[in-house]
């Protein structure tokens, strides 16, 4: 059977994105979104007990006998980092690894439209909030943006994370990195700390409950630019999260402070590229105008896409319109576009407008 550094090497080599390591089973990986097999030995318990002590700390492992899961970064010689997940399953230790890419992506590369993504990170307050499912690519469009303002604004940014990620060297920015359970207990005491240290910009890996979200928005409100992910697959759902996280006796009064500290929502998703080979991000982009400010005081957030839809010239697009795009430039297959599309029935008659064929769900 193989090592884990063994297995990290191919990881690395066939540009693969998550190796998957669980009892009675085979170890796979993910590579272009489907699972494959690295090593074609079924795991025992002491095969997975083994590895996890390979590559675990023993404050985590600690962290792990007592809480049944745990997350760390573990780096593969020089050569990768990896964001890793420990956890007791059905008694077994089961095993995720993520690899974070070495290289810091452009916004071309990520497909973002530079010109609005870069009005946003020269702004000096608001809330920008990346979401989609987990393996989206959220992580990679924010390390894309901080490299951005790390490498054109004077500022101090700090990072809080679980685990950190990317680490982003001092350029013109001073880069303040904190880690969960290392150097901070939690992401909302990290943050109520975070705003004695004279921060410009604050990375906050994500806002996972009712304070944190609290303590995000305070810092938006107060003249700071923040960043955070939830795990939400549109603009106008990401609002309802917001303010649904909190009692319904706050939410009116929510909805106040979140229509004038929001400053971006991209929510976003990543696709199999219709060559097999790779995948490719599909974004929404809503930004917070006058008009989107009232649907959110009002109650109103199902009518964001309408605004969104109507607001190109402001740097805006829904999702669909998105997918109709990489659907037209035969980057993704017509059945991807109707998967993912928020509105299927829209999505394919663009695409029959486009001549392609819809029936039975499949535009080729």
């Amino acid at each position: 059977m193989l090592e884990m550094n063994q297995m990290l090497k191919i990881i690395v080599e066939r540009d693969a994105s998550d190796l998957h390591v669980s009892v009675g089973k085979p170890t796979v990986m993910r590579i272009h979104g489907k699972l494959d097999i690295v090593d074609p030995d079924i795991l025992t318990p002491e095969d997975t007990d083994r590895l996890m002590r390979e590559i675990t700390p023993p404050r985590y492992q600690q962290i792990l006998q007592e809480h049944g899961g745990t997350d760390f970064a573990y780096s593969y010689s020089d050569l990768a980092r990896f964001r890793t997940a420990v956890f007791r399953t059905r008694g077994n230790i089961g095993i995720v690894m993520r690899l974070i890419p070495h290289r810091i992506l452009s916004f071309d590369d990520l497909g973002l439209p530079r010109e609005t993504i870069i009005e946003v990170l020269c702004s000096h307050r608001g809330l920008v909030v990346v979401t989609g499912p987990t393996g989206s690519g959220k992580t990679t469009t924010l390390a894309t943006m901080i490299d951005y303002i790390n490498s054109n604004r004077y500022t101090h940014i700090i990072t809080i994370e679980d685990p950190i990620e990317y680490y982003h060297p001092h350029k013109k920015a001073i880069v303040t990195h904190r880690e969960l359970h290392v150097d901070t207990p939690t992401f909302a005491y990290a943050m109520r700390g975070a705003l004695r240290m004279d921060p410009d910009v604050i990375l906050l890996g994500e806002m996972r409950d009712l304070e944190t979200m609290e303590a995000a928005l305070v810092a938006a409100e107060t003249g700071h630019l923040v960043f955070s992910t939830l795990h939400t697959i549109s603009a106008s759902q990401t609002v309802d999260r917001v303010v649904d996280a909190y009692p319904v006796t706050q939410q009116e009064q929510i909805r106040s402070v979140l229509a004038v500290a929001l400053r971006t929502i991209i929510a976003q998703t990543l696709l199999p590229r219709i060559t097999g080979k790779g995948r490719v991000a599909a974004y929404e982009i809503l930004h917070n105008t006058p008009a989107v400010q009232n649907l959110i005081r009002e109650r109103k957030t199902n009518r964001i896409v309408s605004i969104i839809q109507t607001s190109a010239k402001q740097g805006m697009i829904t999702l669909d319109d998105y997918l109709i795009t990489l659907y037209r430039k035969g980057i993704i297959s017509g059945e991807i576009a109707l998967e993912r599309a928020h509105y299927p029935s829209e999505m394919r008659m663009k695409m029959m407008q486009l001549g392609g064929e819809a029936d039975g769900g499949i535009v080729e």
